[in-house]
């Protein structure tokens, strides 16, 4: 089977499941462009655990892990199946690689899986499991998680990172102070890092990125797009899903490493 590609998604405020905005059509554009997987393979920073723990649910349940939204968004339901066999290969896969991984058969899906896939593959018809983000990372050992998970592709999954491209909650819940300019520059720069394939450069966003600390107050919505791109199998071609930005501060902009379709988004080959 051809490698599938790895794609981070920015999933935004759960409100995002009810407002599809501009990223929402795109992403179901891109889930009927791409290879049909096997399983989705989802890494959100609204499963984080020490050690990583893989779900292994055959029906997972859809997690409404949030406070104070619409009513209608806690009648969402995502009714997808899991996948126990691929899951607890990818448990194996971690384990090789030196990871303490274990196996999970209660969790379900947060909203940072449920919330994208949900026009990824509105139909729910395609299988998914999670992956828990361990909560102890740095920049490298993220992209080193992301290695880990790669072989995975290779068996017909697709690894999803989701997270968020900016993520100050602080301005996001306050009506004062937003500033899109800011959340623009900071997403413009880790868009040209992904661009040229600076691999190098990604990692140190965090360090070198103009607002970096105000994109990001703590690191796990940023995480996993590292652990994407750590499990591609090349930094290039790298095709960008532009979201506009939300609420003022969320960039929503997604990114696939490795894309083998032809869809309406902006690619890159150099």
């Amino acid at each position: 089977m051809l490698r599938l590609p790895s794609l981070f998604i920015s999933h935004g405020a759960p409100t995002f499941a009810l407002e599809p905005g501009v990223a929402g059509p795109r992403l179901t554009a891109l889930g009927r462009a791409l290879p049909r997987p096997k399983a989705v393979l989802v890494v959100s920073p609204h499963w984080m655990t020490l050690t990583p723990r893989v779900s292994t649910a055959a029906q997972p349940v859809t997690i409404h892990d949030f406070g104070g939204f619409d009513s209608a968004l806690y009648e969402v339901n995502y009714p997808a199946p899991g996948h126990a066999q691929l899951a607890q290969r990818t448990a194996d896969q971690l384990k090789k690689a030196g990871w303490e991984a274990q196996t999970d058969e209660r969790r379900g899906l947060d909203h940072g899986a449920w919330v994208p896939l949900k026009y990824l593959y509105p139909e729910a018809d395609v299988p998914v499991f999670q992956v828990s983000l361990p909560s102890r990372l740095d920049a490298d050992a993220a992209w080193a998680f992301g290695q880990a998970l790669a072989p995975m592709a290779d068996e017909g999954v697709l690894i999803v990172g989701s997270g968020s491209l900016t993520h100050n909650l602080g301005e996001f819940r306050s009506s004062a102070g937003r500033d899109e300019a800011y959340a623009a520059e900071f997403a413009l720069w880790v868009r040209e890092a992904v661009v040229q394939g600076d691999s190098d450069r990604l990692r140190r966003t965090l360090e070198l990125a103009p607002h970096a600390r105000r994109a990001h107050p703590t690191a796990e919505h940023f995480w996993p797009l590292l652990v994407t791109a750590g499990a591609a199998a090349s930094s290039l071609p790298t095709t960008i899903i532009e979201g506009g930005i939300t609420h003022g501060v969320l960039s929503m902009d997604s990114f696939l490493f490795g894309t083998t379709a032809q869809i309406d988004a902006k690619r890159t080959d150099r």
